[in-house]
């Protein structure tokens, strides 16, 4: 690690990174941004929660010429929620320079506001694959004036049948480009891209082994049959915490939300049979501790990004070790403590366990899956709710117009008020359980700005 001050970056971006509070590179911004900022290809191998997004925005936003209001960067990510994340991210470290467009262009948002946006033009777009090609295919929009190119989360993207858009996609970019490709994993075949899409490219890694200090591993056994009643049992017997389970299908992810939901706990799943809005909702839920669990598959999950996950439980060993690690991963993030679980059945998930101690070097912990014990899942229902605003940004709406209006008009304290989080045309609220029908009723009678919203309370 070092300090941000020591890197050679604009004053705009040292001021907005000093208002992130942040003052220490991790480990692969250190090693990325510099080669980055000079100009070469870059490889970086980094797990979730290493700092990988501002390892490439922050060279990408440093190459810009905010005068010109042409495409200048293209960042490609496999999923809507990451795409939104990367957006966010990339917008809060650009706050300081003026004028800087980041346009995300993803499936399931409204096709003429994107119209509109590309009309409008943007230094960055931020996009998923098929959508980009949509546009592309129309001619609304040209990578002829892109100059760094990002894959984030490569090994997802081909995970997800998107290798030969990707490809299409960097076909029509100048040659000339600088290609940053970021992956949590390096299977052959994003090597072989590496190969074919950049120049020389400097290869940085970090460590991929999760900190033992702070993460606590175990594995149970148990017969396939008895997963649902294992997991059930083994969420009664912990204090609740926001949990990610992972399940192998979408159909799986459905089962077991219903399971824990029957069992009294406030539990969502998260795949991508849910449109964009739904999915907001499921990770904006988590966050605000208006739901405990969420079950999801690995590439939805891809979106989900949480310091405070303190539990993380696999329904399956992974076939791939790198993916596990990946996974657990997601937990003991930003210097905090986090558990991980694995249910481990049959032979076949023995041998794919095995290969995950042998890969991480280490022995896991295993014991056999309890049994008779309690399966009552009521600690598990969350302590909010949340309302949805249907105005944002957009709107003017600013969070603390939405405290003052639930606190001064309808009569709220400040701790019935949890995160509000505002997107162009959404506000999801999160208050206390115990006030939520007071909060949605009050609020769908006030004005906030001197005008009404309509108002919703999640179920």
């Amino acid at each position: 690690m070092s300090s941000f001050s020591a890197l050679p970056l604009h004053p705009e971006l040292l001021a907005a990174i000093d208002k992130l509070g942040w003052t220490e590179t991790t480990d692969i911004q250190a090693a990325a941004i510099p080669p980055a900022l000079a100009g070469r290809d870059v490889v970086g191998h980094a797990r979730t929660g290493s700092g990988k997004t501002a390892a490439f925005a922050l060279p990408l936003l440093q190459a810009l010429e905010p005068r010109h209001r042409h495409l200048q960067a293209l960042v490609l990510c496999p999923t809507r929620e990451l795409a939104q994340q990367v957006t966010e991210a990339i917008r809060a470290l650009a706050s300081g320079m003026g004028g800087i467009r980041v346009l995300p262009i993803t499936g399931g948002a409204s096709q003429r506001a994107q119209s509109d946006a590309l009309r409008a033009g943007a230094h960055v777009v931020v996009a998923t694959p098929g959508r980009l090609l949509a546009w592309l295919d129309k001619e609304r929009l040209h990578l002829d004036t892109v100059r760094t190119l990002v894959l984030d989360e490569a090994d997802r993207m081909l995970d997800m049948g998107f290798e030969e858009q990707v490809r299409d996609i960097l076909s029509r970019a100048p040659d000339d480009r600088q290609t940053l490709l970021f992956s949590a994993t390096w299977p052959d075949a994003i090597a072989a891209m590496s190969a074919d899409i950049q120049t020389d490219p400097t290869t940085v890694g970090v460590q991929t082994q999760v900190d033992e200090e702070d993460l606590v591993q175990s594995a149970i056994t148990c017969h396939f049959e008895d997963k649902g009643r294992v997991l059930c049992e083994l969420l009664a017997a912990r204090t609740p915490t926001p949990t990610l389970v992972f399940a192998e299908t979408k159909a799986e992810c459905d089962e077991v939300a219903r399971l824990l939901a029957n069992q009294g706990a406030d539990a969502l799943p998260l795949h991508g049979d849910l449109d964009q809005r739904e999915r907001d909702e499921v990770m904006v839920r988590l966050r605000n501790e208006s739901t405990r669990i969420v079950v999801a598959t690995n590439v939805a999950a891809r979106g989900l990004d949480m310091d405070e996950l303190g539990l993380v439980v696999c329904l399956e060993p992974s076939p791939e070790p790198e993916s596990h690690i990946h996974r657990v991963g997601r937990t003991a993030r930003a210097s905090s403590q986090g558990e991980a679980v694995t249910l481990v059945a049959g032979a076949r998930e023995q041998r794919r366990f095995a290969a995950i101690e042998a890969a991480m070097d280490t022995s896991i912990r295993t014991t056999e899956g309890p049994r008779g014990t309690s399966t009552d899942l009521s600690a598990w229902t969350a302590p909010n709710r949340t309302l949805v605003i249907l105005g944002g940004r957009k709107d003017k709406l600013r969070a603390g117009d939405i405290l003052g209006a639930l606190t001064r008009d309808v009569g709220l304290q400040g701790g019935d008020v949890g995160k509000i989080v505002l997107t162009d045309r959404r506000a999801w609220v999160a208050v206390r359980g115990a006030v939520a029908k007071k909060a949605a009723a009050g609020l769908q009678r006030s004005r906030i700005k001197k005008k009404r919203f309509r108002v919703q309370l999640v179920r």
